[in-house]
């Protein structure tokens, strides 16, 4: 088959040479984002005086049937044509006749499928920041219904001091603030339109790339046509995005498996987001949480592959940049599936409160607080660190926690212990006593979720 660039050649490419370079089984993503692109070159041709007003209609009807066959999955995308700018065209040039030959008039492939890529980009990018918003709202309906669920906060994967619940959660829900404000601050960065730089010099036609840049949408025009057709750096940053994204979502998911098991029990999956085992029927795995988290590196390597692809190329497009797709593609796939998922396995999960305060209170988990109890009776913090040691040390020795042990003890080491120690000590009451901006208490926290409610609109 002819190729619609083929006139200088005297050969038709090897067989090999076109499976190898096609791109259509997987650019054809960028099908609707392409014609849309093509619809708004057209208008601006025809207001530009560069085609008539005949042919604009023409090619505009054409590509509105080509879109709806596009949506209906009518079209039978060949790789004959490469990719999806010579696939729309040819199609087109199949319903229209010769006129679909004034399509690609004053442009390329080259700044063709930059704005393709910052089209695909930018609804990517609405997308997951829509559905960041739900599963922050699915963790601030759960904290709000526990901020008096009490359970001990680690470090080192050690018991540290107790926290609650609630606050245990928004901890991910301001994570994913951060996700959220990163993919609107690089929104800016997608949202200008490479269209006119042509193959890299720009074009000798009067263009008004403004035109086309406001129908469809965009802020701005790049400034240097070279720069145009050769950033990508736009993917880049949406695919570090998503990998500080899935990051957060995967320390989430790994809280789960481990709340989930029988060791911490301190939660339950709904059965819809667990799976069984082929030979154990006792089992319930949380199969969701743990290949969310293995799905993490995946994008993580969609990143790395970009990041080298483009580490040494010359200007200004070179074919090697056809390999920022298939990884942006799959990294979209996988953020939107793992996002739909996560907000409703947190809000049909069953929080076990009873394991959750039984694991604070046979723990040392207060220690801080009866340290705090000595400060404020005008010791200094590290002699009451020291005393505070010794008492735990104690009772490591005897069997026995901190709650358990007589007053008489605690006077052995210091006279200024006194009754109402073991208020301080009590569980929930030391996650109350945390009164500083940004911490547990229950004030402090209405505090916060105020704050993150503001943040999320």
């Amino acid at each position: 088959m002819e190729k619609l660039w083929g006139g200088r050649f005297q050969k038709q490419t090897h067989q090999l040479v076109d499976a190898f370079t096609s791109s259509i089984a997987f650019d054809q993503e960028l099908a609707l984002v392409d014609i849309a692109g093509s619809r708004a070159h057209v208008n601006m041709l025809a207001a530009a005086g560069i085609i008539s007003d005949e042919d604009r209609t023409i090619l505009r009807d054409g590509l509105d049937q080509l879109a709806a066959k596009a949506a209906a999955g009518e079209i039978a995308w060949d790789t004959s044509h490469e990719d999806i700018h010579m696939n729309v065209e040819y199609h087109l040039t199949k319903l229209v006749g010769p006129v679909g030959g004034r399509l690609h008039t004053a442009r390329s492939r080259n700044d063709q499928v930059a704005l393709d890529m910052h089209l695909y980009t930018r609804e990517a990018v609405d997308m997951v920041m829509e559905k960041i918003r739900v599963v922050q709202k699915a963790l601030v309906a759960v904290a709000e219904n526990h901020i008096d669920t009490v359970l001990p906060g680690y470090t080192h994967l050690q018991r540290a001091q107790p926290v609650s619940l609630a606050h245990h959660l928004l901890a991910y829900a301001w994570m994913l603030q951060r996700d959220w404000e990163r993919f609107r601050d690089g929104r800016a960065r997608v949202n200008i339109c490479p269209l006119g730089a042509g193959a890299l010099a720009g074009t000798t036609f009067p263009i008004d790339r403004r035109h086309t840049a406001a129908e469809l949408g965009f802020d701005d025009v790049y400034a240097n046509s070279m720069d145009a057709v050769s950033d990508r750096d736009f993917v880049i940053e949406f695919l570090a995005a998503a990998s500080i994204l899935i990051m957060h979502m995967s320390r989430l998911s790994e809280e789960l498996v481990l709340w989930s098991s029988e060791e911490f029990h301190f939660i339950e999956l709904d059965d819809a987001f667990c799976t069984g085992s082929s030979i154990m029927p006792q089992k319930k795995n949380p199969d969701v949480a743990e290949l969310l988290r293995g799905k993490t590196g995946r994008v993580y390597g969609h990143l790395l592959a970009v990041l080298t692809v483009l580490k040494g190329l010359p200007m200004t497009y070179n074919k090697d940049m056809q390999e920022d797709k298939e990884g942006l593609f799959d990294t979209v796939k996988t953020l939107s599936g793992a996002l739909d998922l996560l907000a409703p396995m947190l809000e049909t999960m069953r929080v076990n409160g009873q394991a959750m305060e039984k694991a604070v209170a046979e723990d040392y988990a207060c220690a801080v607080d009866l340290a705090d109890y000595l400060v404020r009776q005008g010791m200094p913090f590290r002699e009451a660190h020291g005393i505070v040691g010794r008492l735990v040390f104690h009772c490591i020795k005897e069997g026995c926690y901190l709650h358990q042990l007589p007053l008489s003890t605690y006077q052995e080491h210091s006279e200024l212990f006194g009754e109402d120690l073991y208020q301080c000590i009590e569980p929930k009451a030391a996650v109350q006593n945390r009164v500083s901006e940004g911490s547990t208490g229950r004030e402090a926290l209405r505090q916060q979720l105020d704050r993150l409610k503001e943040k999320m609109g």
